[in-house]
C-alpha cells in the first residue's frame, strides 16, 4: 500500500512541476532576477529533496544510484527553471539542486517515521508554491 502511494506523490510531484513552469514560462517578461533565482532555488531543492526521499524510501538498498538520480533531478530542475531567467539564476538552480540531491538520501535513510516526514514535505512543498504563485502576482 505504501509503495502505490510513494509513487502515486511522484507522479504528482512530477505533473506539479511541469505545470508550475508552464505557468512561470507564461509569466517569465513580469519576473525579476531576485525571484527568478529564488524559485529556482525552490523548485530545484524541493525536486530534489523530494525525489531523494521517496525513491530512497521506496528502494532502501540502492543508495549509490538514487543519490546520483536525485542530484541530477534536483540540478536539471533547478537549471530548467533558472534558464527561463538568466545564467545566473541558471547556475545558482542548477548548485543547489546538485547539493540537495546529493543530501536528500541520506535524510531519508535515518528516518524513523518515513511516511509522516513525506507528507509533511509534500504540505510544505505546496505552501512553497503557494507563496511563489503569490509573489510572481505582486511582482
Amino acid at each position: 500500500m505504501e509503495q502505490s502511494i510513494l509513487l502515486f506523490l511522484l507522479y504528482a510531484d512530477i505533473c506539479l512541476i511541469i505545470g508550475f513552469y508552464m505557468y512561470i514560462r507564461k509569466m517569465r517578461k513580469l519576473i525579476g532576477f531576485h525571484l527568478g533565482m529564488n524559485m529556482s532555488m525552490v523548485m530545484g531543492g524541493m525536486a530534489a529533496l523530494l525525489f531523494g526521499i521517496m525513491l530512497i524510501t521506496h528502494m532502501p538498498f540502492h543508495f549509490t544510484y538514487i543519490t546520483l538520480l536525485s542530484a541530477i533531478i534536483g540540478g536539471a530542475v533547478g537549471a530548467w527553471f533558472g534558464l527561463l531567467i538568466d545564467y545566473q539564476t541558471f547556475v545558482t538552480g542548477l548548485t543547489n539542486g546538485l547539493i540537495v540531491g546529493l543530501m536528500a538520501p541520506m535524510i531519508g535513510t535515518v528516518l524513523e517515521m518515513q511516511m509522516l516526514f513525506i507528507w509533511f514535505l509534500h504540505a510544505f512543498f505546496i505552501g512553497s508554491l503557494g507563496v511563489l504563485f503569490i509573489s510572481i502576482k505582486r511582482a
